[in-house]
């Protein structure tokens, strides 16, 4: 998934146009961490279902509990799905020690564990919002083990 708005994020971030992508998320991680956990639309929708998402393992509980209506929408499903999947990699690198954001040279982010293991956890949100399995708080439990 090529992520537009992280193309001037990029050069914002890089010393010289066309710099590997691993060079930009080394120089300001932490911006590219609160860019990717933005999940506008996911927040809008929860928030409109009564749910609070705070960043931390049991609001993925939560969501995994709502009623999938936006499954109706077939143009919806996949931009709530990059969410969901945005969400997750948000909720894994702020409480998985050794987590991180990491973008691949096709603009794809990925959650990078501590031990190397790469996540495409967009893959992982779209699927979510497809089929409801596995669920976002499963995955996350399956991460977070050591």
């Amino acid at each position: 998934m090529n992520i537009p708005f992280l193309d001037s994020w990029r050069r914002r971030h890089s010393p010289a146009r066309g710099a590997a992508p691993a060079e930009a998320v080394d120089r300001d991680p932490e911006g590219l961490a609160e860019l990717l956990s933005e999940c506008e639309l996911l927040r809008t929708h929860a928030q409109s279902a009564g749910v609070a998402l705070d960043d931390t393992p049991s609001s993925l509980e939560e969501l995994d509990q709502l009623q999938p209506g936006w499954r109706e929408d077939p143009e919806l499903v996949p931009w709530l799905g990059n969410d969901a999947g945005l969400y997750l990699g948000t909720v894994v690198v702020r409480t998985v020690p050794g987590a991180g954001w990491w973008i691949r040279p096709d603009g794809q982010p990925v959650v990078r564990l501590g031990n190397g293991r790469e996540i495409d956890v967009v893959e992982a949100g779209r699927t979510w919002a497809e089929d409801g399995a596995p669920e976002l708080s499963q995955l996350y439990g399956e991460l977070a083990e050591p």
